[in-house]
């Protein structure tokens, strides 16, 4: 098997995201955190409550719309591919461990291809509404990967749904059900739609949750 420069290169970040959670991993000494918040650096997976998928993306580009990387919903929860990052803006970045404020704008990173959660002025493949893809490199992409979290309170409560709305494009991260075929038959599509309703409700799931100079608090799974 011939591997070019650019495989080579793929393998090497993903190996090295790896390491990354192991060595968050061997901080965690499995009891129950008292915190009781999302904070920044945290590494999680989001469930849709509606429709019971954790968001997901993996190196699958769409086939239309912006040819992007493709961010989908998984019923399997022990999916390698569904851990997210939540960080600061590039220009307001935020302190590690801190907890994560009602309406406060972020970028939820995508651990395995290091690429932030997007949307833009696509249509969806399948329900004709906004499409959400995965974009960047390294972390960074453009101003149309951050997103603001709704909430009731003062913070993102772990325990309670949130919803995220793209401040670019005034619009809610969402799933209604339909479901792909081929090369990724049976998961759901996750796209944006103007209103807030049913199908955009976000809970934090397994994870592992940073609080500030200290070592990971809580792994469910990691």
């Amino acid at each position: 098997m011939r591997f070019t420069l650019n495989t080579m290169n793929t393998v090497l970040q993903a190996l090295t995201r790896w390491l990354l959670v192991l060595v968050l991993w061997s901080g965690c000494d499995g009891r129950e955190s008292e915190l009781n918040v999302v904070s920044c650096g945290s590494l999680v997976k989001l469930l849709n409550t509606r429709h019971n998928v954790r968001l997901h993306s993996h190196d699958v580009k769409y086939g239309s719309g912006s040819g992007q990387q493709s961010v989908t919903g998984v019923e399997n929860a022990d999916d390698a591919n569904s851990y997210w990052r939540v960080r600061g803006q590039t220009k307001s970045p935020c302190q590690r461990g801190a907890a994560i404020r009602c309406g406060q704008a972020i970028r939820i990173t995508h651990m395995t291809t290091g690429r932030n959660l997007h949307t833009h002025h696509f249509t969806s493949p399948l329900s004709n509404n906004q499409e959400v893809s995965a974009f960047g490199e390294g972390g960074e992409g453009d101003d149309l990967d951050v997103w603001a979290v709704q909430c009731d309170g003062a913070h993102w409560d772990r325990d309670v749904a949130v919803r995220f709305m793209h401040v670019g494009t005034r619009v809610y991260l969402s799933v209604t059900g339909e479901q792909y075929g081929h090369p990724i038959r049976g998961q759901r599509e996750v796209h944006a739609m103007p209103t807030a309703n049913q199908h955009n409700w976000w809970r934090a799931m397994e994870g592992v949750f940073i609080q500030p100079s200290a070592a990971p608090l809580r792994h469910d799974e990691l």
